[in-house]
């Protein structure tokens, strides 16, 4: 029985594929930063821990606590939606702790053991921004870019240890928080020179023509731990699977 742990799993996608894999059979260990143990299923094949990505004490401690896994996904993110003008480095800096250095912390954390055994995957999180840009989020996609590039140079640095890293790349879901993750209101960051662009731009997302739903990214997360075969990129969503295909 094999045992993943998942980080970001207090709500959104990383909830929903806690309790795909569980259901699979895995063992999950959940994490978040604020542990809730009435979000997911009691079963004896499922622990929450806390872990805070940012903080290097936070992922030893979980992984300490976590013992040997067998995989691990990245799923922990945060975003920022605004005119990048007005968008204050702090904030930019903030969503590259989570999304980018984060993932590049807790995945340094898990090699050695998985080098070790010669076998484990590593998935990381991305999004459709990846495949074509959206306007408004663009620190936002410079993060996750930035991880897409990260998880194709690993996937061949770690292949002669039969470890893999793949990508699971999420199209629109209008469940995703964003400006609200970094204690900003989105209305802060659109200045007036950008108003009637930018309200245009937010009716789009608030009626798109399809909508990536938590299972769906759940599924590709199963297929990506899975996958034996080369396959770096896992869209997830009709959106993503288009855009992908586009591409």
């Amino acid at each position: 029985m094999k045992t993943v742990l998942i980080t970001g799993c207090s709500s959104g996608y990383g909830l929903e594929t806690a309790r795909h894999l569980h259901a699979e059979g895995w063992n999950v260990i959940a994490t978040m930063r604020t542990p809730r143990e009435d979000l997911l299923p009691h079963s004896e094949r499922i622990r929450i821990l806390p872990l805070d990505v940012t903080s290097t004490d936070s992922i030893a401690a979980a992984l300490e606590r976590s013992g040997p896994i067998d995989a691990l996904v990245n799923n922990a993110g945060i975003g920022v939606v605004g005119a990048f003008e007005a968008t204050p480095m702090s904030y930019v800096r903030h969503v590259f702790e989570t999304n980018t250095f984060g993932v590049m912390a807790m995945t340094q954390a898990v090699i050695p053991q998985f080098r070790a055994r010669r076998s484990g995957v590593i998935v990381n999180v991305t999004s459709s921004v990846t495949l074509t840009p959206m306007p408004l989020a663009a620190a936002y996609t410079a993060s996750k870019m930035a991880i897409e590039g990260f998880t194709g140079s690993l996937a061949l640095e770690l292949q002669a240890f039969d470890v893999r890293a793949k990508l699971v790349e999420p199209g629109y879901g209008p469940t995703t928080r964003f400006s609200q993750n970094v204690g900003v209101r989105i209305e802060d960051l659109v200045p007036e020179a950008y108003a009637s662009y930018a309200a245009a731009i937010f009716a789009a997302y608030a009626e798109p023509a399809s909508v990536t739903k938590e299972s769906d990214v759940a599924e590709a997360v199963w297929r990506a731990v899975n996958d034996l075969s080369g396959q770096l990129r896992f869209p997830a969503g009709p959106d993503a699977v288009a855009l992908a295909r586009a591409a």
